[in-house]
């Protein structure tokens, strides 16, 4: 079962929190406050905070420039994943991964079945990994962004979190692009 190893120490990452709508600014951000809020109270730092319209080109080149920050470990993007003709963040999120997490998604669903049943068929929740960073698309509801740090992320990435979790191979995650 998993734990915290109170005997290792915590590792900070640095985390970019895209919000994607046409409709909100920071002032209505309820979505991106819950990840800020989070994020920070769990002991990491917020490196950047965006919000762009439901543009796949626009979404993409952002976290394209985020996965080439070397100050960036994760980004978290917040809406989008939904069904409708507008919702484009998951494909933005695909234009730029290596490698996609596909069990992120599968946990997501899960998680949100206890707490919306079968509605969760509807989110096309994803993560993947670019140029040594992990990216995550959550949907655009506070609720959803709660679950999804409190059940997966917040645990996946706190060092201490047994038996694995994100940062012990954040190092490693480039490790191709080097040269031997």
């Amino acid at each position: 079962m998993s734990r915290i190893d109170d005997s290792l120490d915590f590792i900070p990452v640095r985390i970019a929190v895209l919000t994607v709508s046409d409709s909100r600014d920071l002032s209505q951000d309820r979505s991106g406050d819950v990840l800020v809020d989070r994020l920070t109270k769990d002991g990491h730092v917020l490196a950047d905070r965006k919000i762009l319209p439901d543009e796949r080109d626009q979404i993409a080149d952002q976290l394209r420039t985020w996965c080439n920050d070397p100050q960036i470990d994760v980004v978290l993007s917040t809406g989008g994943t939904g069904l409708t003709g507008r919702d484009i963040t998951v494909e933005a999120h695909r234009d730029v991964y290596e490698k996609e997490i596909d069990a992120f998604g599968t946990v997501f669903t899960i998680v949100s079945m206890q707490k919306i049943g079968t509605s969760a068929v509807q989110s096309r929740a994803t993560g993947g990994v670019c140029n040594g960073t992990y990216l995550f698309a959550l949907p655009g509801s506070p609720g959803a962004c709660k679950d999804a740090w409190d059940e997966i992320l917040g645990r996946q990435l706190d060092f201490r979190h047994r038996p694995c979790n994100f940062v012990e191979i954040l190092p490693r995650l480039d490790e191709h692009q080097r040269r031997k």
